[in-house]
């Protein structure tokens, strides 16, 4: 008797959804670098004077060095992390010391 049981999924079905996550995976880091290269403005107006608050790119860039490592120990390695985070290290950082006066 064929099994009907609906958590079973068939090998197409599998493929499918290996796909769509591993797409999810890659919109989400492009988002995530995005996300983070919009600190860009911050930083050239603390660099005019025009100071922000220091506090949400430290926790940001904090945040980011987690996830990195994060990344970094799982096996196997979750690169799209890894790469999402990075920009959010640099940036965050960068604002961060900009935007103390």
């Amino acid at each position: 008797m064929a099994d009907t049981d609906t958590r079973t999924a068939a090998p197409v079905d599998d493929a499918r959804r290996v796909r769509a996550v591993k797409a999810l995976g890659r919109v989400a880091s492009c988002l995530s670098v995005l996300m983070y290269v919009s600190y860009i403005p911050q930083i050239a107006n603390n660099l005019a004077g025009n100071y922000g608050s220091p506090v949400q790119p430290f926790v940001a860039m904090v945040n980011c060095v987690f996830w990195t490592a994060y990344g970094l120990l799982e096996r196997p390695r979750d690169m799209p992390i890894v790469v999402a985070n990075i920009p959010g290290i640099v940036l965050g950082c960068v604002t961060f010391l900009t935007a103390l006066h």
